[in-house]
């Protein structure tokens, strides 16, 4: 197996690099590279740019509108756009429902949705979660009852990301009552527009808008949104989680967080020296860098797997599980770094409605809101605890 990477793929990270720096928006950039909000406009703004490219849906087959890019090539996309701060593209519609549509859906589905999803004319949601049903998943109770040509959906999701600006939402179902909870679920695609639905939002830690409840009152949904047969849809649920648990290790983005701890390491001072040079925290650092490197080289291997055609399977709950933990230290570790200058909220320059922040510290600013934000990583996407059991059961047979 070999982890070294071609004059071919330095090459390609080379296009990669010119394109962003000639193409992202310096406004986008700032707000990245800061830790500032992104607004709806800002992520379907760099979704419309990388889309007129034709470099949104890396990992699409060229036929629907995809690059036809290597697993290696991809990797080193999602690296490059982490290095230069582009905003992301949301993987609700690219990287979530898409692959669904294209592994299950019908034909009228796949020439109907997929180009909507490439230009951005879909905001899409997931409905998976419900209050009792988030690790639990196939316990979920929001059932659709057939009625003619229409399911009539009830109940409630939650935890609905963004869905506040979502024109669809990708949802399971209960269709069916007997038998074992997994075989009685549906994958239904809904329109956000339909009568019946109410989003509330769910205010977090660090008082952003960012999760709502989603509740279903007689829904009416047409039978063709229906993906694949119904009470099949736990086998198409599992192949996306699939594809979210290994996108959620977030490499690029750690690599680039660790330069910025770095940087305001030793800017802060502790007993007259840079805080970097303290050796009880460089120690922490350097625990860090080192879970930070196992990492990409594991990622690295699933990508060689994918190569062979042989895809992630528990490697993907691996990922999930290192690259969330390491993202939690990250943001524990600036805090420590900044100490009480992480404690001032600041929601103007948060938003970007002001130059800079109140504490006249622009990279402490956001720390705590930041920290507060990546709690829920080792949650979403099936939470760590669980990951830890798939991982139990494929590989040791537990």
């Amino acid at each position: 197996m070999d982890l070294n990477y071609t004059a071919e793929d330095e090459s390609f990270r080379a296009t990669v690099r010119s394109y962003l720096d000639d193409n992202l928006p310096a406004d986008l950039q700032h707000k990245v590279l800061n830790h500032q909000r992104l607004s709806r406009d800002d992520l379907v703004r760099w979704h419309r740019i990388v889309a007129k490219q034709g470099w949104v849906a890396t990992g699409w087959p060229v036929e629907y509108g995809g690059t036809g890019w290597s697993p290696v090539q991809r990797h080193i996309w999602e690296e490059e756009c982490a290095r230069a701060g582009t905003p992301p593209i949301l993987p609700f519609g690219v990287n979530m429902v898409a692959p669904v549509i294209m592994a299950f859906g019908n034909e009228a589905q796949k020439r109907y949705y997929l180009p909507r999803i490439l230009s951005c004319e879909d905001w899409w949601c997931q409905g998976y979660s419900e209050p009792g049903s988030g690790s639990d998943l196939a316990s979920l109770k929001t059932r659709a009852e057939r009625d003619g040509d229409f399911y009539v959906v009830n109940g409630q999701k939650t935890w609905t990301t963004l869905g506040q600006h979502a024109d669809m939402i990708f949802c399971l179902v209960r269709t069916d009552s007997g038998g074992r909870k997994q075989e009685g679920i549906s994958f239904l695609l809904i329109d956000m527009k339909t009568p019946g639905i109410t989003v509330r939002p769910i205010i977090m830690l660090d008082e952003d808008h960012e999760v709502n409840e989603v509740f279903f009152d007689n829904v009416r949904v047409p039978v063709q949104n229906l993906i694949g047969e119904e009470n099949k849809g736990w086998t198409y649920a599992k192949y996306l989680l699939g594809h979210e648990r290994t996108n959620i290790a977030a490499v690029g983005r750690a690599k680039r967080e660790l330069q910025f701890l770095k940087r305001i390491a030793v800017k802060q001072q502790k007993n007259g020296a840079p805080l970097l040079d303290d050796p009880v925290f460089a120690a922490k650092v350097a625990s860090l860098e080192i879970e930070l490197m196992a990492l990409e080289v594991t990622v690295l291997r699933v990508i060689s797997l994918d190569n062979a055609k042989r895809g992630p399977g528990p490697e993907a709950s691996m990922l999930k599980i290192k690259g969330t933990e390491i993202q939690q230290t990250l943001t524990e570790l600036m805090l420590e770094a900044v100490g009480p200058y992480g404690m001032p909220f600041d929601p103007d320059y948060l938003h970007g409605t002001n130059e800079h922040s109140v504490a006249d510290d622009d990279d402490a600013a956001p720390l705590a809101s930041y920290y507060f934000n990546f709690r829920k990583t080792s949650i979403y996407g099936g939470s760590n605890e669980i990951q830890r059991n798939i991982i139990t059961q494929m590989i040791l047979g537990l």
